[in-house]
């Protein structure tokens, strides 16, 4: 991995030396991050208050991680775009306010925040980056952050950004920090994947506030062992799901996805449910486009569909159009999981560790039929606000 240096400008001042950035190119895919998938909703801001661990320390500190290399801050980054909601509600559950932008604000589902007392986003006033042909420099010129937390090599991907791009921006305005870690589905990211855990850690170094996360990562170990108690011991006793991208009110062919390492599944992954993907030669959307029409699915007949692209719906709306629709099809409705009313949004395509809470508790009341709360929202609410 090539090394570089830049001055980049971060506060008030320069923010010193930052080392490091590979020319690979992170491609994104027509369903994570390219295409919007509604009107956008909300700008963020989380009700916390600011311990010790927000202040600069007076001296410099480091902090590393892949494609980037190691980026040297001079004092601690206050305003911030995210290239998605993975790395958006990483910052929420650190205390910080919302990012002035992300790619699509759209896919940013704010709506998990109303589980969570005390804790609001409101979306409104988060920029749009991405736009009809891509990323736009001028935007970046426009927010001034003092850290940009995105894979820099998305941008040459799918952003049609050149090297040079990047290191202008590195160089005028401030560091790029990130990595795609949704998917692991893509040939050109040959460099490390970073876990949510270990992806979170990297933010909270940056941000000066570690104890956030190991409270988070506490929480999050207590919670993954209460799952045992959910999951039966026997695969061949857990549910069978297909997971797919459904973007419309009456899906007739789907986007396909098999189960990962990527944080796109993380909840799919730790309540250990079955690919029915896995042992076909269905091929996942990220590596090639792939589609699934009702014959396949028939041949395949999972026992549960969940499906993409619907969060932005309740689940009230969700049933009244997309599975009303699944019932209805001559095709569809031959389905095992439409006819046992086994079909649910399948979750977004980003997350972070608060979504994640919420979304696994969701996952686990629709294949294992769980009615209790899984973990303590009370909790959550006082690590945000830095009551330790």
């Amino acid at each position: 991995m090539n090394r570089r240096e830049y001055i980049v400008a971060a506060g008030v001042g320069l923010a010193g030396t930052v080392a490091g950035c590979s020319g690979q190119s992170e491609a994104g895919s027509g369903s994570d991050g390219g295409a919007d998938e509604s009107t956008a909703s909300g700008t963020t801001a989380a009700e916390s208050t600011p311990t010790a661990t927000t202040e600069a320390t007076g001296s410099s500190y480091a902090v590393s991680m892949e494609p980037v290399g190691e980026v040297t801050f001079e004092s601690v980054p206050e305003v911030w775009v995210a290239n998605n909601g993975s790395w958006a509600d990483m910052g929420i559950a650190l205390g910080l306010d919302a990012p002035e932008g992300v790619w699509l604000p759209s896919r940013y589902h704010t709506q998990y925040y109303d589980e969570i007392p005390g804790v609001s986003v409101d979306g409104s006033s988060i920029q749009k980056l991405w736009g009809d042909s891509g990323v736009g420099k001028e935007q970046f010129y426009e927010i001034d952050a003092d850290i940009h937390v995105m894979d820099p090599n998305f941008l040459q991907s799918r952003g049609s950004w050149e090297q040079s791009d990047i290191d202008e921006i590195e160089s005028q305005i401030a560091p790029f920090f990130g990595n795609s870690i949704f998917s692991t589905g893509y040939e050109w990211h040959d460099y490390t994947y970073y876990t949510l855990y270990e992806a979170f850690k990297k933010l909270s170094q940056a941000f000066q506030r570690t104890d956030r996360f190991e409270a988070f990562q506490s929480l999050h170990e207590e919670f993954r062992t209460s799952l045992d108690d959910i999951v039966p011991d026997s695969e061949s006793d857990r549910p069978e799901v297909a997971i797919m991208w459904a973007g419309s009110d009456e899906p007739t062919s789907f986007s396909p996805y098999l189960i990962e390492d990527g944080t796109s599944f993380k909840q799919w992954r730790d309540l250990r449910v079955r690919d029915a993907f896995a042992k076909t030669e269905v091929r996942d959307f990220h590596a090639d486009r792939s589609r699934v029409d009702f014959e396949t699915l028939l041949d395949i007949d999972p026992e549960y569909l969940l499906l993409r692209g619907q969060e932005n719906k309740t689940r009230s709306e969700f049933e009244d159009t997309v599975v009303s629709f699944l019932e209805a099809d001559q095709t569809g409705s031959e389905l095992t999981a439409v006819q046992n009313g086994n079909v649910y949004r399948g979750g977004p395509l980003y997350q972070g560790p608060i979504t994640n809470l919420v979304l696994t508790e969701r996952a686990a009341s629709q294949v294992y039929e769980v009615d209790r709360e899984l973990f303590d929202r009370q909790r959550v609410a006082d690590i945000v606000a830095g009551d330790l």
